[in-house]
């Protein structure tokens, strides 16, 4: 007898190890490919997910500072904070397919199972990255902001895919290419292959947030970049600012006519 996809993706949000639970959102999106779900909703999802004793969470203002250059402190240091950034995004794309997918369909707990997967083999790939250098997830502190964004939209499903996809990895699209740089100036050519990766798959994620974003204002006969805007303008309290990554942004579905108004 097969369970509901609902109940997995639960069991998966409240798997506090980082490996762990990255195996099994695998196996969820896999199960679910697979036809071993049932695309029933009877279990809510969790107001917040499970965590590790560590990583240590901090308000974003408490962070130290990275450092600059291409000391081992600094590298180690961008590289666990690429990984908690891929680490929590696992728990979004889970949460976005659990909380919403009985309202938004089974093309839509598809999109995102399939997101999560692929943010959890970017973990995969950050946190043995962080092992060749001598460190480990959870060796430094991190922080929460990127869920609380989740928090802040957990009823509705329009302002979190305004906010997650289309906001917060958008941004991720116009970051990534300067790191790269850096890496690639370092001389680490594994680096740059993982960071590629992830790029190349990031585009592929905030397309699929932008598409169903775009789906559900025209089926309600509004405006997909107006409503952006407003969703935006409630929902997120940083600034959507320069520079961007237009190429990418577009090659995601996300034209200019969506951000240069408010940026």
């Amino acid at each position: 007898m097969t369970g509901s996809v609902a109940a997995a993706i639960r069991a998966a949000l409240l798997t506090a190890d980082p490996m762990a639970k990255a195996m099994a959102t695998r196996a969820v999106a896999r199960d679910w490919r697979a036809g071993r779900l049932d695309f029933r909703f009877d279990l809510a999802m969790p107001d917040r997910p499970a965590r590790p004793e560590a990583p240590e969470l901090l308000a974003p203002n408490r962070m130290p500072k990275r450092g600059r250059g291409g000391s081992d402190r600094a590298r180690i240091a961008l590289w666990h904070a690429l990984a908690h950034i891929e680490f929590v995004a696992i728990d979004l794309a889970l949460d976005m397919a659990g909380r919403f997918g009985g309202q938004m369909g089974e093309c839509f707990v598809r999109d995102f199972l399939d997101v999560a997967a692929d943010e959890s083999m970017h973990f995969a790939l950050l946190a043995r990255k962080l092992r060749t250098l001598g460190s480990h997830y959870g060796a430094l502190p991190a922080h929460d902001g990127l869920w609380e964004a989740a928090h802040e939209t957990r009823h509705d499903v329009a302002a979190r895919l305004a906010i997650v996809p289309m906001v917060l990895e958008a941004r991720g699209l116009d970051v990534t290419p300067a790191t790269l740089e850096r890496i690639r100036a370092q001389g680490d050519a594994g680096g740059v292959r993982i960071l590629t990766r992830i790029l190349d798959d990031e585009i592929r994620h905030v397309r699929v947030g932008t598409h169903h974003f775009v789906t559900l204002c025209r089926h309600s006969s509004k405006s997909p970049e107006i409503e952006w805007q407003r969703l935006v303008a409630r929902h997120f309290r940083g600034a959507v600012k320069p520079p961007f990554n237009d190429s990418a942004r577009l090659a995601a579905g996300l034209s200019r006519e969506f951000y240069a108004a408010i940026a």
